[in-house]
């Protein structure tokens, strides 16, 4: 359970408490709704990650409304309903080169100007498998994003990263060498559902610095 439920929880309690105050004790029939409701959208339930090390896992609980394929690359879009887990975690391994949020609209996450328009978080991450890059996109009900990391920070796959709270959208580019394995409304769970294989970055080439004598 993430801390911010209990949180929630307690302020509907409280208000609730107002509510029996003005109606009598039917007044907490909303207020019990509403604070399991918070309890229920921040559960946080563990996941089996896999030991594939060339899987990309997803990054969020959700329906895949969007694969993408283009000479450069994947794009994977995943729609996560307020029925949805919200907790956001690591698609590979790697460390965090990059962190970019962007302040923007609040469109349907459905809507495929989201991904261009909404308020976002982008995350880039470098690692044995290469360069993958994911947004937490925020949706209509979303009115914060929560990334933890921090730019250098190295994250493990399936490591919990962050959360989108109520209603939102996770975007996925993966390199051209990637293969996805999902398609379009496939249901996914974030840190066990491999979503692509993305074999390791090839090696660059070594330098010649010898001289000709």
């Amino acid at each position: 359970m993430i801390a911010d439920g209990f949180y929630y929880a307690l302020a509907a309690i409280l208000a609730g408490a107002g509510l029996v105050w003005l109606w009598g004790w039917p007044g907490w029939i909303p207020a019990a709704l509403l604070a399991g409701f918070f309890l229920y959208f921040f559960r946080d339930p563990e996941r089996r990650i896999p030991e594939d090390p060339e899987a990309v896992v997803s990054p969020a609980d959700g329906r895949v409304s969007l694969v993408e394929t283009t000479p450069a690359g994947t794009r994977i879009s995943i729609f996560l309903s307020i029925f949805d887990v919200h907790v956001n975690r690591a698609p590979i391994a790697g460390r965090v080169s990059g962190v970019d949020y962007r302040r923007g609209k609040f469109l349907n996450a459905l809507n495929p100007r989201c991904s261009a328009e909404n308020e976002q978080n982008r995350v880039r991450l470098e690692g044995e498998q290469g360069m993958v890059d994911f947004a937490q996109i925020a949706g209509v009900l979303a009115r914060r994003i929560v990334f933890w990391p921090h730019p250098g920070d190295r994250l493990q796959r399936g490591e919990r990263v962050g959360l989108i709270k109520f209603g939102s959208r996770v975007d996925l580019w993966l390199p051209a060498r990637a293969e996805p394995l999902v398609t379009r409304g496939k249901r996914v769970r974030g840190g066990s559902t491999i979503l692509a294989r993305l074999p390791p970055a090839p090696a660059e080439p070594a330098h010649n610095h010898s001289q000709e004598a």
